[in-house]
């Protein structure tokens, strides 16, 4: 299967190359697969990319994160386990505020991350920034094979069109 999201990259070979090289080397990053499924699906919620959040909830799934990890994700809440918190609170206010998360990358370093872990948040954060921006500019279609998990932006109106 190609997801559809790969299939509206390949329009220019440059982009679907950098998403794809990004996407290589944040999974080579010394996050853990939880703490990297945590990054992506944060940062999918905080842009409001519904495609993004249901792709990410299936990898997640597979990827064996518990049910409540997922759907407290999904929701924006605070999770239980103080690592994985750490890791969601960190890149919500990471993407929340454009990069300036001086204090939240503080906390994240006193839950025990490395400034290295520091910058690979942020090139997950720039793997989802770039695919959930394109889904926003291309409306992608959601593929059937995501259709259970499904996320509706809990904002009726989102994404807002900016004023002309």
């Amino acid at each position: 299967m190609i997801p559809n999201l790969l299939g509206i990259l390949a329009e220019s070979p440059a982009a679907l190359q950098g998403y794809l090289l990004t996407a290589q080397q944040f999974e080579k990053s010394s996050l853990s697969l939880s703490e990297r499924q945590v990054v992506l699906l944060t940062a999918s919620v905080e842009n409001g990319c519904e495609y993004c959040v249901a792709a990410h909830s299936m990898a997640a799934r597979r990827q064996g994160l518990s049910p409540e990890v997922i759907e407290s994700l999904r929701d924006g809440t605070p999770l239980d386990d103080p690592r994985l918190e750490a890791v969601r609170a960190f890149t919500q206010s990471l993407v929340r505020h454009r990069g300036w998360a001086e204090p939240a990358a503080e906390q994240f370093a006193r839950a025990g991350f490395t400034n290295a872990q520091v910058l690979e948040v942020v090139l997950g954060v720039a793997q989802k920034t770039l695919s959930n921006y394109v889904n926003h500019l291309a409306h992608t279609p959601l593929d059937l094979a995501f259709a259970k998990e499904k996320w509706d932006h809990p904002l009726a109106s989102w994404p807002a069109a900016p004023a002309a």
